[in-house]
Parts: C-alpha cells; sequence; structure tokens
C-alpha cells in the first residue's frame, strides 16, 4: 500500500541513521541501496510467479496465481534504532502505531484481564517464530481472546492493531485478508503480552488467530530495537495457494 511503502522506505532510510550511531564499522556496512528485489518465474495471469524485497529490517514475499490470488506472506518489518536518539531526526519513529496501539490495549485490561495476556513476566530476545520457513506447528494461542475483550473500547482497539499490519498489503489484498480473519471467527483471535509494560523496557506482543500470527518484539539495543513479523499458519510462501491451484489444474484436464 501507498502506507506500507512510506514504511519501507522508512526503514531503509534508518541504515544511514544506524551507520552514524555505529561509527566507522557501521558507517561503511550500512546502505539504503542494499536491498534485492527478486522474480520468481514469469509475471502472468496464467502462471503462478512471485516477487520477493529482501534486505536489513524488510523482506515481502508476494505469490500470485491467475492475476488475483495473492499470498502476501511472510511479511517482516523491522526498525534499529526504532526511536532516533538524536540528530537532525531525533525522536523520529519508524513503527510508533504498533508500539502504542498495542501499549494502550494492555492498559485498559483490568488486573484479570491482565494476567490472562501476561504470559512471561520476560520477552523473548527476538520473534519466536525467528527465519523458520513454516510455523504449521505452532504452539496454542496464549493471552486473552478478543470475545473476554470489551465491547466499548478493547475489542476496537485490538481490532486497529490487527489493521495497522494489514494496511502495510495493498488494499485489494488487506480486504481479502480480512474477510478471511472474519471468516475464521474474530473471537479466537487471541492477544499475548511478555515482558514489561513501561514505556523504554523490553517488551514483546502477539497476535494469533486461527490462520494467522503477528509478532512484535522490541528487546535489543536497549529496547530501541524493533521486529514484526505476520505469519500465515497454512500459506507462506503460497504454499497452500500452490497446491490448491495444481490440484484444480490436475482436476480439469
Amino acid at each position: 500500500s501507498r502506507r506500507g511503502n512510506i514504511q519501507a522506505l522508512n526503514i531503509m532510510a534508518l541504515e544511514k541513521i544506524l551507520g552514524v550511531l555505529e561509527g566507522v564499522a557501521g558507517h561503511h556496512n550500512r546502505n539504503p541501496e542494499f536491498y534485492y528485489v527478486t522474480i520468481f518465474g514469469e509475471p502472468s495471469v496464467e502462471r503462478p510467479w512471485g516477487w520477493r524485497i529482501e534486505g536489513h529490517h524488510l523482506s515481502l514475499n508476494y505469490f500470485v496465481v491467475e492475476g488475483r490470488h495473492v499470498a502476501p506472506t511472510p511479511s517482516f518489518f523491522g526498525a534499529n534504532p526504532a526511536k532516533v536518539p538524536e540528530g537532525p531526526m531525533s525522536g523520529f519513529r519508524t513503527l510508533p502505531e504498533e508500539e502504542d496501539l498495542a501499549r494502550h490495549l494492555l492498559t485498559s485490561l483490568d488486573e484479570k484481564q491482565r494476567r490472562q495476556a501476561v504470559f512471561s513476566p520476560d520477552a523473548p530476545d527476538d520473534i519466536v517464530t525467528r527465519w523458520y520457513p513454516s510455523i504449521r506447528n505452532m504452539e496454542e494461542p496464549v493471552g486473552i481472546p478478543l470475545e473476554e475483550m470489551t465491547e466499548e473500547d478493547q475489542k476496537p482497539l485490538m481490532m486497529d492493531l490487527i489493521r495497522e499490519y494489514l494496511t502495510r498489503m495493498p488494499p485489494d489484498v488487506a480486504d481479502l485478508r480480512m474477510n478471511a480473519i472474519e471468516k475464521e471467527g474474530l473471537k479466537y483471535i487471541h492477544f499475548a503480552w511478555a515482558g514489561s509494560g513501561e514505556p523504554g523496557q523490553p517488551h514483546y506482543y502477539r497476535l494469533h488467530g486461527p490462520g494467522f500470527l503477528v509478532e512484535y518484539d522490541n528487546t535489543q539495543n536497549n529496547a530501541n530495537h524493533i521486529h514484526t513479523v505476520w505469519r500465515d499458519l497454512q500459506d507462506d510462501w503460497g504454499e497452500d495457494l500452490l497446491r490448491r491451484h495444481y490440484a484444480q489444474s490436475h482436476h480439469n484436464r
């Protein structure tokens, strides 16, 4: 989406800032042009094909079948520094809403709800799914389900947080993903938090629904280094989409 494009460009631009913060060694290794585009197959409205953009703190993977079926995951956005500590861009935050909306949701929970949501006093040092090519065997959801949140403020906050990640995608793709999430059952989506609830301290959260997983982690570099990822439990890399395509194609022969 246009908004996602702006975020991606801001992530790339952080490379120059990070190089300065790291000193001479980092200055020579950080380059906002060190991002690569890969095309898989030949773009077509008839045959499957895909594309990827890959580089530091940015990994977008799209798989397309018949020009209209799209698998847009895994989708990874990160930021280092999450908040620029000094210089002309001091105070600038690349992924602010991803933290602020989740923290707002956390603080809105009452004591009982918070005991459900916070599954560990310590945040993991990175996203739990790491670089794993498949998360089909992901553990059962932890945290508090949306159905146990209040109608007037908590549920809308939860949906705003989900949309924050979806709106990185092109609008038509985001709409399809939201439709799928709604069909799977919004009430089953869980919000889970680990680590401190105080700004500036290490923290982690996840959104876990029947068909998707979002992870957010901010623990490294004195909790000023964000990793976020959107994963599909069945269709990362277009695996399930491709399987259905070939099954249908074979059936029609």
